[in-house]
């Protein structure tokens, strides 16, 4: 066996250990294919206010411009469905990834172990961790790893687990074994189009991230539209919906990171205990969690849109 397998080995059956749902591999190369993408959708707008899009163009298709000499994107998964949701039908919505504690904490920290593996089995590589932190195409990276493929709601989709799952990588100056993509399996299926409540799938597999309700709740900073109101399914922080009505995730199991275990507030309140929520009741109930990135004073916002 020679080195590059015996280390991609190693490196997936340790990623399997740390709790991760699957590990894959990439050549860290430029992103071809996605760079006409990612210009056509920056130039209509689709990103909205998100205006952090715009900036580091290149880096985010070209990996060795974030880590030089970079030679592998290792990319992983990890599951964050729960075992129980919301108990309140009328209760204002939460996205199921944000019921436990903030995502890019708890992954970051099993990134920095495997980091610290490889340092130890394979020797001294350089590389980096992200977790939706910085210009990385994730879902790029997956899709071309082998993981999955991008489905017509623009989420990570993989025929056996669903898209319920967090998408982290590790860029490394190390030579390792690559995968290859798999092909698409959303066929004929336009579950995700026809459910979206703001129409935010404009065509298949193109998302205008600038009418999707996770935009409007947790990245727009200012009023959100008027012309929006009644349309928002009832979700006060991210939805879910695209991901709720797609085939594949009737495969979806629990997962076993207590982290991710949502304080049982999340479960229990009901609508009037949302729309009477005071700062020290969101403070006590979101403090570790990613619901903080929108305020208080945000989320008061989404729940009296919802009225």
């Amino acid at each position: 066996m020679n080195n590059k397998v015996l280390h991609t080995k190693l490196i997936k059956s340790e990623a399997k250990r740390l709790g991760f749902l699957s590990c894959g591999i990439s050549k860290a190369e430029f992103l071809e294919q996605e760079a006409p993408r990612l210009e056509k959708w920056l130039k209509q707008n689709m990103h909205g206010q998100m205006s952090y899009m715009e900036n580091h163009f290149d880096k985010r298709l070209d990996p060795t411009l974030l880590v030089e000499g970079s030679k592998s994107v290792i990319s992983l998964l990890f599951n964050y469905f729960p075992s129980e949701t919301q108990k309140d039908p009328d209760a204002p919505k939460i996205s199921k990834y944000a019921y436990g504690q903030d995502y890019h904490f708890v992954i970051k920290e099993k990134l920095k172990q495997l980091q610290e593996f490889i340092t130890e089995h394979i020797g001294e590589v350089q590389g980096r961790a992200f977790v939706d932190s910085a210009p990385v195409l994730d879902k790029a990276w997956a899709a071309k790893s082998g993981l999955g493929w991008i489905g017509k709601n623009s989420n990570l989709l993989t025929q056996k687990v669903g898209s319920y799952y967090f998408i982290a990588e590790l860029i490394v100056d190390l030579e390792l074994d690559y995968d290859v993509p798999v092909t698409d399996h959303c066929g004929s299926c336009t579950a995700c189009i026809d459910a979206c409540p703001t129409q935010a799938i404009v065509d298949p597999y193109v998302v205008d991230g600038s009418k999707c309700i996770s935009y409007f709740t947790i990245e727009l900073k200012e009023e959100i539209p008027s012309s929006y109101k009644g349309q928002f399914d009832n979700w006060m922080f991210g939805c879910d919906v695209c991901q709720d009505v797609c085939p594949w995730n009737r495969f979806s199991r629990p997962h076993n990171e207590p982290l991710f275990n949502p304080k049982p507030e999340i479960l229990e309140m009901t609508k009037r205990d949302w729309e009477e929520i005071t700062q020290e009741v969101f403070s006590k109930v979101f403090q570790k969690s990613a619901v903080k990135r929108t305020k208080f004073s945000g989320l008061k916002r989404n729940i009296e849109f919802l009225k």
